[in-house]
């Protein structure tokens, strides 16, 4: 059980509107419905979202969120995005340098660097900028910032992982164990 309690059905009309709009008839998420126990964190929260179609391509987007979610240990979220964006924005699931092209890798470095140390050097912004606008570079910063956020407050609810969400890869040891 998470450490706030989460909503439970019946919703208030205005909420459940809500959740219908951003889960489009599918159940609310844990996450959402722990969140809208507040209002104002809820509305906050919501004035945020970054789920629209914005300026970068939905396999751009998803690179940005799941090594987000990946460098902070945010197994709730990025199971979410894996399972829900991931065939669809043509990522596969431990494919670790597999094809990158030089502006996904561009976005995989400054992903690092931004949970590193929360700024970027003029050679990572330039790496960006080689192949994103200022539109996009900063959807690029707002995505990591925000989904740093999410896996925070995620990780600190300690949320329950969702039914049917990914679950982070078991490495394998030097002999071949998991």
């Amino acid at each position: 059980m998470p450490r706030i309690a989460p909503l439970e059905p019946p919703y208030a009309p205005d909420i459940q509107e809500q959740f219908d709009q951003i889960m489009k008839g599918a159940p609310p998420l844990i996450l959402f419905r722990t969140i809208a126990a507040s209002k104002r964190a809820w509305s906050k929260f919501r004035a945020g979202s970054l789920l629209d179609r914005g300026p970068l391509s939905l396999r751009e987007r998803e690179i940005v969120i799941d090594r987000t979610t990946a460098l902070n240990g945010c197994e709730y979220e990025w199971g979410v995005h894996v399972a829900t964006f991931a065939t669809q924005a043509g990522l596969v699931s431990g494919a670790a340098d597999a094809g990158w092209s030089e502006a996904e890798r561009g976005l995989l470095s400054a992903v690092d660097a931004l949970h590193a140390g929360a700024t970027l050097s003029k050679a990572e912004f330039d790496g960006l900028r080689a192949h994103y606008d200022d539109s996009q570079i900063l959807e690029i910063l707002l995505l990591c910032g925000f989904y740093r956020t999410v896996s925070c407050m995620a990780n600190a609810l300690d949320l329950p992982l969702e039914p049917g969400a990914a679950r982070f890869p078991v490495a394998e040891g030097v002999d071949g164990t998991r």
